[in-house]
């Protein structure tokens, strides 16, 4: 392996718990929608018997995690209540870890106090869409825990952050935006750190496929990347499709990001994701 080669290795672990996750091999974190208005009507998931039966499809299709969710962040999602967000997660949680003590959850908020909760009720990991930018505290909540923080990059909120798509320099500003968020966190004791991209968060198509295009560039930063493309408009728009047949282009797209070094894909399907890492690795 060169010097150069060696300089670009991202981090290859991340400690969940008392355990190390290695992400030599990439991982495939599944989706759990516990909301009635998410863009891809077959990820809705209501009831805790429906949830259980997602997650343990998604399990036995190989699966390594599962983020759940309770706030649409869709483009022009609509804002619902704390108690909501909290209820609509919490219970889903608890019944995945009774029923699969072994699984690896992550609660999908921006909002601290669900993260909280969350935790409580047998998630491990945030994933936080906004970057601490809505509810700072979350931030305390991850280095109190002690829990791995999945940073991804937005402008704005869920709704009005397609506003926020202008750039002088994409790559360079989201690098910065990175670069200083993942200094903060480290103050604040926040060591296992996940970056997201944000593919579809405030950028635009041409923006989206920028960003893809330069992706292995963020390796500089020797943090693991996830990336999450799922069955998105960035995807069905440019192949003048619909989310449900979004598939393909899904599935070409996350090949194409583990090849630049993403260590963790965020997918709806997870069966297909998981023969890309087992044909690639």
């Amino acid at each position: 392996m060169s010097v150069e080669d060696s300089y670009f290795l991202s981090k290859n672990s991340i400690r969940v718990q008392d355990k190390l996750l290695t992400l030599e091999v990439p991982k495939i974190m599944g989706i759990i929608n516990c909301t009635p208005d998410s863009f891809f009507e077959n990820s809705r998931f209501e009831g805790v018997n429906t949830i259980l039966k997602q997650a343990e499809k998604l399990l036995n299709d190989g699966a390594d995690l599962l983020d759940v969710g309770g706030y649409s962040t869709r483009p022009g999602a609509f804002n619902i209540t704390l108690t909501e967000e909290i209820e609509r997660t919490c219970h889903a949680i608890a019944a995945i870890k009774r029923e699969f003590p072994a699984t690896i959850i992550s609660i999908d908020t921006f909002r601290s106090e669900v993260a909280r909760e969350a935790l409580e009720a047998g998630a491990s990991i945030i994933n936080d869409i906004s970057g601490g930018e809505i509810d700072p505290s979350i931030w305390d909540v991850a280095a109190h825990y002690q829990c791995p923080y999945i940073l991804m990059h937005m402008r704005g909120t869920p709704q009005n952050m397609q506003e926020n798509t202008h750039y002088t320099s994409l790559f360079k500003e989201i690098a910065a935006y990175f670069s200083t968020k993942i200094e903060a966190l480290k103050q604040k004791g926040v060591h296992d750190i996940v970056i997201d991209p944000g593919f579809g968060f405030s950028k635009t198509m041409d923006q989206n496929y920028e960003l893809l295009h330069c992706l292995e560039d963020f390796r500089f930063l020797n943090q693991p990347i996830l990336v999450g493309f799922s069955r998105k408009s960035m995807i069905y728009k440019k192949l003048n499709c619909t989310a449900n047949e979004a598939l393909n282009g899904t599935t070409i797209l996350n090949t194409q990001a583990v090849l630049k070094g993403a260590k963790i894909l965020r997918v709806h399907d997870v069966k297909e994701a998981a023969e890309i890492v087992k044909l690639l690795f």
